[in-house]
């Protein structure tokens, strides 16, 4: 996927930013919402993520950072910023705007990421017909993550777009790039898609 790369953070616009279009449910059948993830590089700032989802009641039990948002009608990025690391973050959002956040080398070792930078703003917003969240790293944020990260003109790193619900009416599990499992796991890093600087 290519990575959207503008020069001022004045005005976001994802209008015209590529599309991770989040079609592949594997693990569950009967409930397959169309979602997709559009992320864009600001020089000298950091990174926009906004995430979309299109579905009418999105369940939104929990209002808190650190709450168990993957249970509510969730949308997620995982992302290794420094492809010479093997860490990598996860950030789930419901539609309240409540988020999950941590960087971690695997599903169980993980470090909460308020604990080594400040958190980021999630913005939300229900329509009648879909949901979205946005955000936005800031380079100080992912340095903190991740170790100093240059980005340039073509560079790759890796990650993927997530639509889930564990606890919703109809349980479900989407993702942007596919992964090879046979029980459901958005924890696998190796099956990361490539994020391409253009």
């Amino acid at each position: 996927m290519l990575v959207y790369n503008v020069l001022t953070k004045d005005k976001i616009d994802f209008s015209d930013v590529p599309k991770a279009e989040i079609n592949c449910y594997k693990w569950l059948k009967g409930y397959e919402p169309k979602a997709f993830g559009q992320l864009i590089l600001i020089k000298d700032k950091g990174f926009a993520l906004k995430l979309t989802a299109y579905e009418k009641n999105p369940k939104a039990i929990y209002t808190e950072y650190g709450q168990p948002v993957y249970k509510d009608s969730c949308l997620e990025f995982f992302v290794r910023f420094n492809k010479e690391s093997p860490l990598y973050l996860n950030f789930e959002m419901n539609s309240n705007g409540a988020f999950l956040a941590s960087v971690r080398s695997d599903r169980k070792n993980k470090t909460n990421i308020h604990e080594k930078t400040a958190l980021p703003e999630v913005k939300s917003t229900k329509q009648e017909e879909f949901w979205t969240v946005e955000t936005f790293f800031s380079f100080d944020q992912v340095n903190a993550l991740f170790g100093k990260c240059d980005f340039n003109k073509g560079d790759v790193f890796y990650g993927n777009f997530y639509k889930c619900g564990d606890e919703t009416e109809i349980p479900h599990y989407g993702m942007w790039s596919p992964i090879n499992t046979e029980n459901a796991d958005f924890h696998q890093p190796v099956f990361f898609g490539e994020l391409v600087i253009g």
